[in-house]
């Protein structure tokens, strides 16, 4: 495989984002052209990853006093002074267990760091499950650090949170 590149999200593409996002809308939610202007805006931290100028990957995450009416944000928020709230991350299945989600996360991690933020916050389905979510938190040394029900009752998240120097202090590896 071709060597993987990151970047700041580019509205050139927004097209291919929209598109990664609609093939895994049931563990995200939907998002079009003016949703993602709006994350795109707010967010402190939103990437790609490429392969051959290909989007393959993104993410966005929002810090701590965005101006963000999501109920999963705002849980936080009441919770937590600072921290930086991972909106979503999308790969491409055709790239799947190639690491793309890690290398976006240590990234998301080393930001955090130099910014001086002490926790990444996110939240993923536990019903209906979401075990590949679950084993990916994990690695990270996400905790719960409690539970709510979303999307009209159909769905309950956990709430998680990992510490940033937790992290940091245990990698051994370099980013690429």
């Amino acid at each position: 495989m071709n060597n993987i590149t990151l970047r700041d999200i580019a509205s050139s593409d927004f097209d291919n984002i929209i598109q990664l996002n609609e093939i895994e809308v049931k563990q995200t939610s939907t998002m079009d052209v003016s949703r993602l202007q709006f994350l795109n805006h707010i967010a402190s931290y939103h990437k790609v990853a490429l392969v051959d100028e290909q989007v393959i990957a993104f993410i966005l995450a929002m810090r701590a006093g965005a101006s963000y009416p999501n109920d999963n944000f705002n849980w936080f928020g009441t919770r937590m002074e600072d921290f930086l709230y991972v909106d979503r991350i999308v790969v491409n299945s055709k790239f799947a267990r190639l690491k793309i989600g890690s290398t976006l996360y240590q990234d998301m991690f080393f930001y955090a760091r130099e910014q001086r933020i002490q926790s990444i916050v996110c939240e993923y389905n536990i019903q209906p499950p979401n075990p590949t979510s679950r084993a990916f938190h994990n690695k990270f040394g996400f905790k719960e650090m409690g539970t709510q029900w979303v999307a009209g009752g159909t769905k309950l998240v956990t709430m998680q949170e990992a510490k940033v120097e937790g992290f940091i202090s245990k990698m051994k590896l370099p980013l690429f």
